[in-house]
């Protein structure tokens, strides 16, 4: 990630370019939504993300990401206490009672967008359904400090505050950061921060803001595959995500239908 890259202002013609960007990724999302329900693979789930880009001349730029080794897949998936960067498999089945993560990138025409989503299999647990509305409603919490004048640590506070006020956990090693020709561009906004602290967000700037929240502990650890993260003692966890602009009002969430 060359977090020495800072977020740059992005002209109408380029937002209009994020915004389609993010349609497409959100369809892919929505593709993948539609699968979740018992027996259906992690590998399928890819699958259906990738048909969706394809149809519309996009590219993952996840797929092939540096790393470890090349990313190999479209999507991440990441189910209970897997973090994020789970690897799609054709031997993974989804079970009832699972929490499943999903993130996606689409890159169109040079620009990017960048969601994610977690959800139930089938029932889940009262424990399990509010980890979910908890980590949504993190995301929007800091959706609502990205406006003009504020700063990037306004946006981190938010998110932490909101998360810790029902006694969950952010975690310290993976962060929110700046979108646009580049999938991972900076500033870096983490899930924790300082009021009034940070890079002063101006119209025009894109982040994509990505609560993880983690039960048990803050605390994580990387998997034999090298990629896939979990919670450092089993416990579970979730993770939403929008790509936002900052605007001359209202924040523009670019990652919708």
């Amino acid at each position: 990630m060359d977090w020495a890259r800072q977020v740059h202002i992005k002209s109408p013609a380029e937002l209009d370019a994020m915004r389609e960007a993010g349609r497409i990724n959100a369809m892919a999302l929505e593709a993948v939504k539609e699968l979740l329900q018992p027996g259906v693979t992690t590998a399928d789930l890819d699958a259906a993300a990738e048909e969706v880009l394809r149809k519309h001349n996009a590219v993952s730029p996840f797929k092939g990401y540096p790393g470890p080794y090349p990313y190999p897949a479209t999507i991440t998936v990441s189910i209970n206490d897997e973090l994020v960067h789970g690897i799609p498999s054709k031997k993974r089945k989804l079970k009832a009672g699972d929490i499943v993560s999903v993130d996606c990138g689409t890159l169109f025409e040079g620009f990017v967008g960048d969601s994610a989503f977690s959800a139930g299999v089938g029932k889940i647990s009262p424990k399990a359904r509010k980890l979910l509305e908890v980590t949504e409603g993190a995301l929007w919490a800091g959706i609502d400090k990205m406006q003009a004048g504020k700063r990037t640590g306004d946006v981190s506070a938010a998110i932490q505050q909101y998360v810790e006020s029902h006694g969950y956990h952010v975690t310290r090693e993976y962060t929110g950061h700046g979108v646009g020709r580049q999938m991972h561009e900076g500033p870096q906004v983490p899930n924790y921060g300082t009021p009034g602290r940070g890079l002063l967000l101006r119209p025009g700037m894109t982040i994509a803001l990505e609560p993880m929240v983690l039960i048990g502990t803050p605390k994580t650890r990387v998997l034999a595959d090298r990629w896939t993260v979990v919670s450092a003692d089993g416990s579970l966890t979730a993770h939403f995500e929008h790509s936002v602009a900052v605007t001359e009002g209202e924040p523009l969430i670019l990652t919708v239908l």
